[in-house]
This record gives structure tokens, sequence and C-alpha cells, in this order.
């Protein structure tokens, strides 16, 4: 039997998807402890506070499920608007699909729900190195392990700090979020397709940035993802065109 390298046995893969976490979660952190903090004060009680972070796991969404409840919006349109935010998961599994495809469904399941933003831009680029690490799954797991760890205790800190905190969004602690998901998008803005997703989705957002219930935001998500779809099929033509032209 062919020994293990060092680095690729299931404790180093798991510490080391752990550690290429480890910058994204500082932005996070900020982030769980303002919706922590904003969701209990919005109406909701700590305990469902907190349950959403365990069951739910996805910041984004959380974070509009809470405005959209304080507001007073109607169950269809929180569930409607939170599905379309998260739809980007979707091309996240895809794109992961690939390479977790032989994984039983013990590691499926509980690594498709901890499947975020951070942990997607950790994983893939690990899943795209060239070795024959058969344990990459398990850098996957340190990965979402230590983000949903960290989002739990965020989210209690947060919780904590509601009431005391008058208005928690005046302490401007979520920019550190908006900086991260910056630093987590330009890298993968590598092709035509994704660049102009990313165009279309940002400016659609800040022209219908007015829209009541944050549907300007499900508007831009649709239509990056229609524009980036779009590309796609454009490019792939054109590419052919171009294959079959004669020389």
């Amino acid at each position: 039997m062919k020994e293990l390298h060092p680095a690729h046995t299931r404790k180093a893969e798991f510490y080391a998807g752990a550690k290429a976490t480890f910058p994204l979660i500082v932005g996070a952190i900020p982030f769980g402890i303002i919706f922590g903090a904003l969701a209990s004060t919005t109406g909701l009680s700590s305990w469902a506070t907190q349950a959403m972070s365990l069951f739910v796991f996805a910041g984004s969404a959380q974070f509009i499920a809470a405005t959209l409840i304080s507001g007073g919006s109607g169950v269809l349109l929180i569930i409607f608007t939170t599905l379309v935010v998260n739809l980007r998961h979707m091309l996240y599994a895809a794109t992961v699909s690939p390479h977790v495809r032989y994984l039983p469904q013990k590691w499926l399941l509980p690594l498709g729900f901890w499947l975020t933003d951070e942990s997607f831009v950790a994983v893939i680029q690990r899943y795209r190195q060239a070795d024959d690490s058969p344990n990459k799954h398990w850098f996957f797991l340190g990965s979402a392990v230590f983000m949903y760890t960290n989002w739990q205790a965020s989210t209690f800190i947060g919780i904590l700090a509601g009431q005391r905190i008058e208005d928690p969004l005046k302490w401007g602690l979520d920019f550190a979020m908006i900086v991260t998901f910056i630093g987590m998008t330009m890298p993968m803005l590598n092709s035509r397709s994704t660049r102009g997703a990313a165009l279309a989705s940002g400016v659609t957002a800040f022209l219908l940035r007015g829209l009541p219930n944050k549907l300007g935001l499900v508007i831009a998500a649709l239509a990056g993802i229609g524009a980036g779809m779009l590309l796609c099929h454009l490019l792939k033509e054109s590419r052919e065109v171009a294959h079959d032209a004669p020389e």
C-alpha cells in the first residue's frame, strides 16, 4: 500500500481546511455578531435567533429574513426572497459535485448543509490542486466545521450584545463582511461570463436599491444568474464558430 504524504492524512487535511478558512472567518465574525444583535432587537427571541444560525446557517439569508420579519412581511415573501438569495449555493454545489460524488450519503448530507461562501472558496482551490490526496473531503470538513462553530459563537455573542446595545448597526461592523465578500469574489472573476454576471447584478442592485422588502436584491441575483448563463452560451457558440471556420 502506498504511504500517504504527511500533508495528505485525514488529520492534516482537516486542520489545513480550518487554516485556509481562517482569513475569511475573521471577516465573518463581525457579521455574525451583528446578525445576533440585530435579530434579537427586531422581535426574534434569543432562542429563535440562535436556532436560525443552527438550522439555516446562511448569513445573508438570515439577515434578510430577520429584516423582513421585523417589517411584518408575509411568510411566502420571506421564503421566496431567501430562496432566491441562496440560489448561488446551487452553483457552488454543481462546481464541487464532481469532486465529492464518490462519497457516501453520511458525508454528502452534512457537507451539503455546511457549504457556505467561505468554505466554497477555500475548498474549491484545494480540489483544483494537482495532487493525489484521497482525503480532500477532510479538508472540506475542517473548513466547514470551523466556519459553522464560528458562526454559532458569533451569533451568541451578538445576542448578548444586542441586549446591551441599542443600535448595533451604528458600530459599522457589517463593513468587515462586505470587504470579505469582495476579497472572495475578485479572484473568481476570471472569465468574461463571471465578470458579466457580477456587473449585471451589481448595476441592477444599485438601480433597484429603493424597492421595498429587498426585492432589488432578489432581482439583481436573478439578473446576474441570467447574464452569466447567457454569456456562457454566447461565448460557447462563438468559440464553436471560430473552431469550425475554414482556415
